[in-house]
């Protein structure tokens, strides 16, 4: 019995890979799955879906887009991809105020109505869904101003001699023991 299991297992990674392999344009395969085009940017080296249904996208290097705020992309972004969902996001940050935020999901529940839904750690962001039908220019890190620091959770743009410094230093307390 484990002889059959064998070859069946080998016949279905191949026509898995087979799958994955034709799905086209990271563009296509946000499409498929009922996700705006737009959501990553032009400069996307390379993607794969696994097994688990994990999308990595390999961009070309960190970069900075502009959508209602800034959204940071580090060189790799992981989530889990469903119908409607970038769900467990690694590599994302959106700035709210001084404060970059994890994007932990990215969700199209009602295509119709015209609204995408970030979820930024500690609250929801919906933003129309106008902004993307294309994929956004990035800057690269170079040309950032303000950028996230280690997983995106720091605050930016504060100089130490401000007279923010202590509230950088309680939200960014805040953010690295509870996130």
């Amino acid at each position: 019995m484990a002889s059959v299991h064998g070859p069946t297992l080998i016949i279905l990674l191949v026509v898995s890979s087979f799958w994955f392999s034709t799905l086209g344009s990271l563009d296509s395969v946000l499409q498929i799955y009922g996700l705006p085009r737009g959501l990553f940017p032009d400069k996307v080296k390379g993607y794969s879906i696994d097994q688990n249904m994990v999308l990595e996208i390999e961009l070309e290097k960190p970069c900075l887009a502009m959508f209602e705020s800034f959204v940071f992309y580090e060189k790799v972004v992981r989530a889990n991809l469903s119908e409607g969902k970038l769900l467990g996001i690694h590599g994302l940050s959106n700035k709210e105020l001084f404060i970059w935020l994890p994007v932990k999901a990215i969700v199209v529940n009602y295509p119709d109505i015209g609204i995408v839904m970030f979820d930024i750690t500690v609250a929801n962001k919906t933003l129309s869904l106008s902004h993307f039908d294309q994929p956004p220019s990035c800057q690269s890190e170079g040309h950032m101003q303000l950028k996230p620091k280690n997983g995106g959770n720091k605050v930016q743009g504060l100089g130490s001699n401000s007279r923010f410094s202590r509230v950088k230093e309680v939200v960014s307390s805040i953010l690295n023991n509870y996130f």
